[in-house]
C-alpha cells in the first residue's frame, strides 16, 4: 500500500512508526499531487491540521486517517480515535480490508458580497463570542491550548464581549429557493456544527451527524453575562440546547449577514469574515473509523 503522510505542529516522523509494520507498504511524506500517486493519506495532528489540508483532500478523494496528535483533537473524538492507540488499531483493520471506512459530510463556508474561495470544515464554525475565544486561545502556548486551551480563553473573552446584531437566515421550507429570515437580532454566538464537539470537548451540538447532509445550527441570543457564565459548563454535556435563550434547529444551508464584518472561525482556525453563507458537502471525506 502506498501512504502519503502529513505531520502537523509537535508531531514527529518517529509517531510513524508503529505503523510502519508491513514490508510492503511504501511512505511519502506529504500530499500526494493526484490520487493516482497514493492509496491512502495519513495525518498526524489536530483540527487546525486537518482543516488546513481538506480542500486538497476532498480534491484527492483518498482515505484518510487521522492520528490525534494536536492541541485540540474534537474530530478525531468524532471518529472514535481519541488515543494514538485507536488510530493505529484503525490502520491496521483497514489494511486487512475490515471495511472501516465511512464517508461523512464538511461544511463549506463561502463569504458573501466577494470573489473569495470557499472553506471547509470538519467540525464546527462559528461567529460571536466563540470566534473570540478561539483568537485568544490561538495566542496561548501549545502546551496549553492542548490542556484547557478553550476554558482558560472564556472568562476574558466573555468580560469584554457585547451581543453583535446578526439577521440569520434558513431555507424557507414552504418555498424552495427562497430564505426565510428574521429581522436582526443580538446574538452572542452562531455555531454550525458537522460533528457535536469542539473546543476539547464541549458539545456545542450534541445531536450533530457527520452523515446526515444537514448542519445543527445553535444560537445564544442576548442573555446577561453573569447567567451565560453559569450556562458555559452545561455546553460540555450538550444541556444547554434546553435553555430558552438558546435557538437550536437543522438546516442544508444557513445564511449570516452583519452590519459590520465579524470574525468567522473553523475548526478553531480563522476562516474570513461576515457575512457568509454556510453549506453543507455531502459525502465529501473519506475516513477510518476507530472501534466502538
Amino acid at each position: 500500500m502506498r501512504a502519503a503522510v502529513i505531520f502537523g505542529p509537535g508531531s514527529h516522523e518517529r509517531d510513524l512508526q508503529p505503523f510502519q509494520r508491513s514490508s510492503q507498504d511504501t511512505w511519502t511524506i506529504g500530499l500526494p499531487a493526484s490520487s493516482s500517486d497514493a492509496d491512502t493519506i495519513l495525518i498526524f495532528g489536530g483540527d487546525g491540521t486537518v482543516h488546513r489540508h481538506l480542500a486538497q483532500l476532498v480534491k484527492l478523494r483518498l482515505p484518510v486517517l487521522v492520528v490525534p496528535c494536536g492541541s485540540g483533537n474534537d474530530f478525531a473524538r468524532a471518529l472514535r480515535l481519541r488515543r494514538t492507540r485507536d488510530s493505529e488499531a484503525a490502520w491496521r483493520k483497514f489494511s486487512a480490508g475490515g471495511g472501516n471506512l465511512r464517508s461523512i459530510d464538511l461544511g463549506v463556508i463561502t463569504p458573501l458580497g466577494n470573489s473569495e474561495p470557499p472553506h471547509y470544515f470538519c467540525c464546527v464554525g462559528g461567529v460571536g463570542l466563540d470566534s473570540e475565544v478561539a483568537r485568544r486561545a490561538n495566542e496561548l502556548p501549545r502546551w496549553l491550548r492542548g490542556h484547557g486551551g478553550y476554558v482558560v480563553s472564556f472568562p476574558p473573552a466573555l468580560f469584554r464581549f457585547a451581543p453583535l446584531p446578526m439577521k440569520i437566515s434558513l431555507p424557507d421550507r414552504a418555498h424552495p429557493g427562497e430564505w426565510q429570515a428574521s429581522p436582526p437580532k443580538p446574538v452572542v454566538l452562531a455555531a454550525f456544527a458537522n460533528t457535536p464537539a469542539y473546543g476539547g470537548g464541549m458539545k456545542i451540538a450534541p445531536q450533530a451527524r457527520m452523515d446526515d447532509g444537514q448542519l445543527d445550527l445553535c444560537i445564544i441570543r442576548d442573555i446577561s453575562k453573569l447567567k451565560l457564565f453559569c450556562l458555559f459548563p452545561t455546553v460540555f454535556f450538550g444541556r444547554h440546547i434546553h435553555m430558552p435563550e438558546v435557538e437550536y434547529v437543522k438546516a442544508e444551508r444557513l445564511r449570516i449577514e452583519t452590519g459590520r464584518p465579524l470574525d468567522v472561525y473553523g475548526d478553531g482556525e480563522y476562516v474570513c469574515q461576515t457575512s457568509i453563507e454556510v453549506t453543507v458537502a455531502p459525502a465529501a471525506l473519506q475516513v477510518m473509523m476507530g472501534g466502538d
